[in-house]
């Protein structure tokens, strides 16, 4: 977890103010809320377009493919991506 997400988690589970949280770690709320408005990076948006392909695959195979054949069917679908990565998102 970044330093980032558990301000905010502090907020939500505890009620821990933002600007509480920014001050006993030592950064600026000016930061905290940049990382906040933020949108998803090219690489964590991929990933989740893949996590979501994967389980669309490991779901309509009712549960019986593993990484192997989950990586040939995306790379058929014209996705370029490893087993490795696919076990990951398994």
């Amino acid at each position: 977890m970044s330093l980032a997400a558990f301000i905010a988690t502090q907020r939500a589970e505890h009620g821990v103010s933002h600007a509480t949280a920014c001050r006993a770690l030592e950064v600026s709320q000016a930061w905290f809320y940049k990382w906040r408005a933020r949108g998803l990076s090219a690489r964590a948006g991929r990933r989740q377009r893949l996590d979501a392909a994967v389980a669309a695959i490991f779901r309509q195979r009712d549960g019986r493919d593993g990484s192997p054949r989950i990586t040939v069917r995306l790379r058929r679908a014209g996705w370029r991506v490893s087993e490795n990565t696919v076990a990951a998102s398994m």
